[in-house]
């Protein structure tokens, strides 16, 4: 089978890396940073007095609690300037604890402004904004096709091994392993539902089920 045959098999994992990204996680998410999706609706919200804008980033279960929580948080803001930081974090921490709640994940602390988080989050909020995929599929179609044909070229290189040579039979194995979990993972991760917020895939698949 040669590369080009391979990658035409595995066309879906073009969009693994993204799927990955996606999945939420203490180390991948970015929902917790004060430069994050949720603390900008929260700021927003209270900068408005409209707290629809932060009831989207929160289970139904959750919504009177935020509500409540919202609330408070306007009242104590009159008080004055440091009372209206000590109040707007109190807000910032409570939604962005039940938000991860909702996503399965523990609440680790609001994190801090311009952390690295990788190329493929910052691009997939501007594609949003810019309303053109491309550049992001660029990116995981180059990166996943790179993954893909560096542990292919391994695996086939190490697999010409004398039988005699056991040592070398093992690395064939090692890189063997590699090869198919990669392949495995990427296929798996481009056609299955990201872990998220809310039900996953739901309203992905009513949306395909309504056209």
């Amino acid at each position: 089978m040669t590369i080009n045959q391979l990658l035409t098999r595995l066309a879906a994992s073009f969009f693994a890396l993204l799927a990955m990204m996606l999945i939420p996680n203490p180390a991948m998410a970015h929902c917790d940073g004060m430069d994050g999706p949720v603390v900008k609706a929260a700021q927003r919200a209270l900068a408005s007095g409209d707290v629809n804008l932060v009831l989207i980033w929160v289970q139904k279960k959750d919504i009177q609690e935020i509500r409540q929580a919202f609330e408070r948080t306007l009242a104590v803001r009159k008080l004055g300037h440091a009372a209206q930081e000590l109040a707007d974090l109190y807000f910032f921490e409570t939604l962005v604890r039940m938000h991860r709640a909702g996503e399965g994940e523990p609440y680790t602390g609001l994190k801090p402004a311009g952390r690295d988080l990788g190329p493929a989050i910052s691009l997939a909020d501007q594609v949003l904004t810019t309303g053109k995929a491309d550049p992001l599929v660029k990116l995981i179609t180059d990166e996943t096709r790179n993954g893909l044909i560096e542990r292919f070229e391994h695996a086939l290189k190490a697999k010409n091994y004398a039988t005699a040579d056991v040592d070398a039979g093992r690395k064939y194995v090692q890189a063997y392993v590699e090869f198919i979990h990669y392949a495995e993972r990427a296929y798996e991760a481009g056609t299955q539902d990201a872990v998220g917020h809310f039900s996953a895939g739901s309203q992905h698949t009513a949306e395909k089920h309504d056209k």
